[in-house]
């Protein structure tokens, strides 16, 4: 059973920083690429960064420069640095990943993020 476990949510302001962690059971985790979403409030669930097996990553645009995606394959845990934070980062952030033909989404419950003064 594949289980996904996220942390390191809260209440920052404006220009501060958060790094969120995902843990990973279940699954062969060096193997799969892991991502992060984020869904705010009355919007659809967006892909906010990626990072595949070997570690090559990808980020949305409005992250760019900002947030940074890593994993430690001996923890099983992918990570999300979270610097510059902007009110608009708001959301809950979920950690993702994906197997087999047809794929199968593996979601973790969400941590909420809250970028305000």
């Amino acid at each position: 059973q594949v289980v996904l476990v996220e942390s390191g949510g809260g209440l920052v302001q404006p220009g501060g920083s958060l790094r969120l962690s995902c843990a990973a059971s279940g699954i062969a985790f060096r193997l799969f690429a892991m991502n992060w979403y984020r869904q705010a409030p009355g919007s659809q669930r967006e892909l906010v960064a990626t990072i595949a097996s070997g570690g090559s990553t990808n980020y949305a645009n409005s992250v760019k420069g900002r947030f940074t995606i890593s994993r430690d394959n001996a923890r099983n845990t992918v990570y999300l640095q979270m610097n510059s934070l902007k009110p608009e980062d708001t959301a809950v952030y979920y950690c993702n990943t994906g197997m087999g033909l047809p794929r199968k989404d593996y979601w973790g419950q969400g941590t909420q993020v809250t970028v305000s003064s």
